[in-house]
């Protein structure tokens, strides 16, 4: 089968799966994105080399504990502060020539990078105890067309690099594209999907979404060139892993919950 159909047809399952359970209720919601997370763990731990099976228990009763059951604000400030702290040092990392210095903080970075990101993602579409499923569909859809335009506007007119050293195709031009429409794309969605936030947070959402989920990316390309691989994983045909198309989300994720958090504070 041509190789483009294929990568069609597997991110059009990946897709259909994802909204019909994020729609269908908060209970497959968890399970489908503890599943995700679960895989996203297994990945992970190749890449970085830690035991498999005492990544995937460990994360698994973090996920139990902190996403499943209700969590006091303290907790889940507790989460969002280790999650940011790991994040930024991983952005640090990014920028540094260093290609392997998590020998020694493995189970750490496994914490703050992949486990507790996941985390915040369930909790996003949770407002005022409510599940709201538009909610998290927004900012996936807010990714997608960050990549959709970053890669199409790159591919037509990127001509300088944004970090060759680490994506060599990604460029400035398609950076700044796809931020661009990622903003449109919140414009539209205040306007006509979820309105329960302004025109100006969703603009706000759409910058933290391309500029963190472009982080994100980078940082996952990293991590993958110091493993000398080129996907995290094999389960999706033409796209390689789970992290592989999650690696934005979860970066992204820590930044918007507590975004959303102050937003909740000062209303």
């Amino acid at each position: 089968m041509n190789e483009t159909l294929i990568r069609s047809l597997s991110g059009l399952v990946y897709v259909l799966i994802l909204l019909l359970a994020t729609l269908l209720s908060r209970e497959s919601f968890l399970l489908l994105f503890g599943l995700f997370m679960l895989q996203t763990v297994r990945e992970f731990a190749n890449l970085i080399h830690l035991p498999q099976t005492l990544a995937l228990i460990a994360s698994g009763l973090i996920f139990i504990n902190f996403a499943v059951f209700a969590t006091p604000l303290w907790v889940d400030m507790v989460v969002i502060v280790f999650s940011i702290v790991i994040l930024i040092l991983l952005m640090l990392w990014l920028f540094s020539k260093n290609q392997a210095p998590f020998k020694h903080s493995g189970w750490i970075t496994l914490t703050g990078y992949i486990a507790f990101p996941f985390v915040c993602l369930t909790k996003l579409p949770i407002l005022d105890s409510q599940f709201i499923p538009s909610i998290i569909i927004a900012i996936f859809i807010l990714i997608w067309t960050n990549d959709t335009f970053a890669y199409l506007i790159g591919k037509s007119f990127g001509k300088n690099k944004l970090f060759e050293r680490i994506s060599p195709k990604k460029t400035i031009e398609g950076f700044l594209g796809g931020l661009l429409f990622a903003i449109i794309a919140g414009v539209i969605i205040s306007m006509y999907y979820v309105p329960i936030f302004s025109v100006l947070t969703w603009m706000v959402i759409a910058v933290v979404t391309s500029v963190f989920g472009t982080i994100g990316d980078l940082v996952e390309s990293k991590f993958k060139r110091m493993a000398n691989v080129k996907d995290s994983g094999r389960i999706m045909p033409g796209h390689g892993g789970i992290l592989d198309r999650l690696d934005s989300i979860i970066f992204v994720a820590p930044f918007v919950f507590i975004l959303f958090k102050i937003l909740e504070y000062v209303s």
